[in-house]
């Protein structure tokens, strides 16, 4: 069996890669522009190419075929119609990586499934997911194009730590204010719903959908099975790093009116998509992919990658605006309870 990844070395989709090397008869083959093809496993195959320039990535790929093409950067229908014009009569299936921020919101039911609507007016990242999934279905029903649609929620990797709040610059400046004792904003009262995926486990059931011909046609959520509140979320995380948690809850719409001036999307990432509870239903992935299952908790998979972080001070990228800004927010809302005090 013969896999294309178009781009292939990201936080979900190099753990795929690593898995279907290492485990698997496949044979493994990426497209992109390799700039990190270094920390690939040995016997990948690679084609250095930007998938943009269509005209280089058709000649590059002529006289190729695919048992599976698997795209990872595609976040507009451009891209889909792009992929669909070169990998037509290419490929037994094509697998389109959206989103689980697609799924309705407000949401009808904290109970999530491959059948919940797709709508999304916070997010117009998850708006441009649910245009590609509309192409390529449509593609599917009146040409038979064989793709198969796949929706992470939350998923992380060793270079990464799940947050719900945070800048431009990543995780790393609320870990900073963490080890410092600083509090940390949480957006709402911190209770409600979430799961997060470590990507060694996404790749079991994204694996056991590649070359699966029940997958033909079909949409799936791909999530572990634990759920936990952003409290606890938090909670793990200052416990793996021997801190105490000074947890600050703060409103997700006073959130997004107040960072929107500085940049800091919280009605698309947090009213879009994590401030509002959700617990996945996998019993149709299951079916299809039998041996999908949680093997990595959350108190284990942070602390993987804490360990990383700390040691790869590379991964440390402080982030001063976002600091400052969240003691802002903090001293106006302190000054304002101050101040209604009778």
């Amino acid at each position: 069996m013969k896999a294309l990844f178009i781009g292939g070395t990201g936080q979900i989709s190099m753990a795929i890669v690593k898995r279907l090397a290492e485990e698997t008869d496949w044979e493994v083959w990426l497209l992109n522009r390799g700039n990190r093809n270094v920390e690939l496993p040995e016997g990948v195959h690679s084609i250095v190419a930007d998938i943009h320039d269509e005209d280089d990535v058709a000649k590059k790929i002529s006289g190729m075929t695919f048992d599976t093409v698997c795209e990872f950067i595609g976040f507009k229908v451009e891209d889909v119609e792009r992929d669909y014009r070169l990998f037509k009569g290419k490929t037994r299936q094509y697998i389109f990586t959206s989103s689980a921020s697609a799924y309705h919101k407000p949401a009808a039911s904290y109970v999530i499934t491959e059948g919940t609507t797709l709508a999304n007016p916070h997010w117009q990242y998850s708006r441009d997911k649910i245009a590609c999934e509309d192409f390529l279905m449509k593609k599917y029903r009146e040409e038979g194009f064989p793709v198969t649609i796949v929706r992470p929620s939350h998923t992380y990797d060793e270079r990464n730590i799940p947050l719900g709040v945070h800048g431009k610059q990543g995780f790393w400046q609320v870990i900073k204010r963490m080890m410092d004792g600083k509090p940390v904003i949480i957006q709402g009262d911190g209770t409600s719903l979430w799961t997060v995926t470590f990507n060694k486990d996404f790749a079991i059931g994204y694996t056991g959908l590649m070359g699966n011909r029940h997958a033909i046609g079909e949409a799936f959520q791909i999530t572990g099975d634990e759920t936990l509140s952003w409290n606890q979320i938090y909670a793990t995380i200052a416990d793996a790093l021997g801190v105490e948690l000074k947890a600050y809850h703060v409103s997700s719409e006073f959130l997004s009116a107040v960072g929107d001036p500085y940049g800091f999307d919280f009605e698309g990432s947090l009213i879009g998509d994590k401030a509002v509870s959700v617990v996945f239903d996998n019993s149709k992935l299951k079916r299809a992919v039998p041996d999908m299952r949680t093997t990595v908790r959350y108190d284990q998979g942070v602390r993987i990658a804490l360990k990383y972080v700390l040691e790869h001070p590379e991964c440390q990228v402080e982030d001063p605006e976002f600091d400052e800004w969240c003691d802002r927010v903090i001293n106006v809302l302190d000054k304002a309870k101050a101040e209604l005090k009778p």
